[in-house]
């Protein structure tokens, strides 16, 4: 049986919104930082959840490992640490349960498991649109040296990639409607053909292969007997006298 256009739709953006949601989530550009009082005007600081790089647009040097006691111990920055870990942890395990309810090498799919995979892809992506969105909309109240503050690249990705996992989980989670229609359903009873009997009183004749070959034999000897001549002889009568 051929694989469900839903559940290839699925496993297609899951892995692809995963991708992205690690690149977001390891890279230090959820927000940059320009101008900086007191720093060269070519610097632009890049704070992510993890680092903080110190890059130069006139060298293209990039200085990470920078310490910033004050922006790490921000609560969103905590929140959005646990939330997409989780989201990468849990998509890993959905991938893994909707490929083995699809399982292209058997007749049928298990709906039911592809469809709690998908449950679980969607959940996973809901759990990185939120501290990425609690991010962009309090990113300005987070300290910094300066007032020039940016959306990152990071944000972008896990946006898009946030967005990729809640489709595709929402494709495969109708197997789950699916299954669930189907045991609501009620069985439509066996279909009986009617086949046509043959009564004594029919009118259309029965003719066995017996019948048949008794038939052909009585026309091949009636057709060997000598022809008998109607004509007959004239014989003299009294009454010809």
């Amino acid at each position: 049986m051929r694989t469900p256009g839903i559940f290839i739709f699925g496993l297609v953006l899951a892995p692809c919104g995963w991708i992205l949601e690690l690149t977001s989530t390891v890279a230090p550009a959820w927000r940059t930082i320009n101008n900086i009082p007191g720093e060269p005007s070519d610097l632009v600081l890049q704070q992510g959840l993890w680092d903080i790089c110190r890059t130069f647009t006139s060298s293209r040097d990039i200085l990470c490992n920078q310490q910033d006691t004050q922006y790490f111990s921000a609560q969103i920055i905590q929140i959005a640490r646990g939330l997409m870990l989780s989201s990468l942890i849990l998509n890993v395990i959905a991938i893994g349960v909707a490929a083995v309810g699809v399982r292209c090498w058997t007749e049928k799919p298990l709906w039911t498991v592809a469809g709690v995979g998908g449950l679980l892809i969607f959940i996973s992506g809901v759990l990185t649109i939120i501290p990425v969105a609690w991010y962009t909309h309090t990113m300005t109240s987070i300290f910094s040296a300066s007032t020039d503050v940016r959306v990152g690249y990071c944000l972008v990705l896990g946006f898009i990639g946030g967005i990729m996992e809640v489709l595709g989980g929402l494709v495969m989670s109708i197997g789950l409607c699916r299954r669930c229609s189907g045991q609501k359903r009620d069985p439509s009873p066996p279909r009986r053909d009617t086949v046509p009997s043959v009564s004594s009183g029919s009118s259309v004749p029965y003719y066995s292969k017996q019948s048949e070959v008794d038939f052909a034999r009585a026309k091949r000897q009636q057709d060997s007997r000598p022809a008998t001549s109607t004509a007959y002889e004239a014989r003299p009568y009294d009454t010809d006298l």
